[in-house]
């Protein structure tokens, strides 16, 4: 089964830009959705981002304009460009393949405004 390893989280200055890689264990190529979620101190894990194996993407409202997802399906590996980065977008970000229980163990990202 495939597993998931989330990296590039860290510390950032409100405006400035992180990017997340999830790599997988295993091949990526036919698995159609994979996504990004986070989850921030005392809130639910939310959606954050999707994308299919086509390139179509989707993202929460809060993020849209500023975050990019996208696969490299040779590297076998899902990324979340996060730019102009508020405080409300600290959490632990988490990588998923869509509709099952597989998710990656989550990086930590903080924002300090």
């Amino acid at each position: 089964q495939v597993q998931l390893v989330e990296s590039g989280g860290g510390l950032v200055q409100a405006g400035g830009s992180l990017r997340l890689s999830c790599a997988a264990s295993g091949s990526i190529s036919s698995i159609n959705g994979l996504g990004w979620y986070r989850q921030a101190p005392g809130n639910q894990r939310e959606f954050v981002a999707s994308i299919t194996r086509g390139g179509v993407t989707n993202y929460v409202d809060s993020v849209r304009g500023r975050f990019t997802i996208s696969r490299d399906n040779a590297k076998n590996t899902v990324y979340l460009q996060m730019n102009s980065l508020k405080a409300e977008d600290t959490a632990v970000y988490y990588c998923r393949v869509l509709y099952t229980a597989l998710w990656g163990q989550g990086t930590q990202v903080t924002v300090s405004s």
